[in-house]
């Protein structure tokens, strides 16, 4: 009788420490049924070690993300004195300028869209907007710009500011030249010594834009110094090289200098 009282005893014991380990205030009392044992599977202890939860992976690293640089609707088409456009004849969709401009200048959207951005900033920073000058060249354009540098200036020197018909970046529809609504300093170098060519070259790449032909990098680009010529290659490609330090697409790209067309390269 003893050892029955004694077995009684420890298990009302065990029990109550049962109860007392997981109390639930809130809740009402169990019915019989809810109370009965289930099976389940044991919770992952919170100072498990890392051979007990699993081996511990690294996010595998993204792969850099490949640029169509040589589709001529591409946000990223590089034209240059190697790189044609192709088709010769190509025709963007675009848009009247939404900003300051000369008269009848026009853009891809994608470039109005971002340069409206940029001018708003702009004329909050330096008090001054944009004012675009050239946009869109057509082929038979650049081939009357182009005679017009030569008349003026000869071949040779031509070919370091005006484009060979079909070699204008203008033909995308992604380029402008551009000065501020001041209008001081129209496509001349001292455009990038006034407030408005310094806020430009230092805050461009936030809106997508770079200033395509920079100061001393005549041997990649075959042009020199434009700081009014912006080209737009999208606010995830100008980011990237400005935290690089990339200054020209062809570099960015790994893609060949281009300091003079083929047919000229001895």
């Amino acid at each position: 009788m003893r050892r029955v009282m004694a077995a009684l005893a420890a298990a009302l014991m065990v029990s109550g420490c049962a109860t007392v380990a997981t109390p639930e205030p809130t809740r009402p009392p169990a019915s019989p049924a809810a109370s009965a044992p289930t099976a389940s599977a044991p919770a992952a202890s919170a100072s498990a070690s890392p051979s007990e939860s699993g081996p511990v992976t690294a996010e595998p690293e993204q792969p850099a993300p490949e640029w169509d640089v040589s589709t001529a609707s591409s946000l990223q088409v590089v034209v240059n004195k190697l790189r044609p456009m192709d088709p010769p004849d190509f025709a963007p969709e675009l848009v009247p300028v939404s900003t300051a401009q000369e008269g009848g200048e026009v853009v891809r959207p994608e470039l109005d869209a971002a340069l409206a951005e940029l001018d708003a900033a702009m004329r909050a920073e330096v008090g001054e907007g944009t004012f675009v000058t050239s946009s869109y060249r057509s082929f038979a354009l650049q081939a009357q710009y182009y005679q017009n540098a030569i008349a003026s200036f000869g071949q040779a020197a031509a070919d370091t500011t005006s484009a060979r018909p079909g070699h204008s970046e203008h033909q995308t529809g992604l380029a402008i030249d551009l000065m501020s609504t001041a209008k001081l300093c129209r496509l001349d170098h001292c455009f990038g010594e006034t407030a408005a060519g310094r806020w430009i070259a230092e805050h461009a790449w936030e809106f997508g834009f770079v200033v395509r032909y920079p100061e001393g990098a005549d041997a990649v680009t075959g042009y020199a110094w434009e700081p009014w010529h912006l080209r737009f290659v999208g606010a995830e490609v100008s980011t990237a090289m400005h935290e690089r330090g990339t200054r020209t697409l062809e570099e960015h790209f790994g893609l060949e200098p281009a300091p003079a067309y083929a047919e000229d390269a001895s």
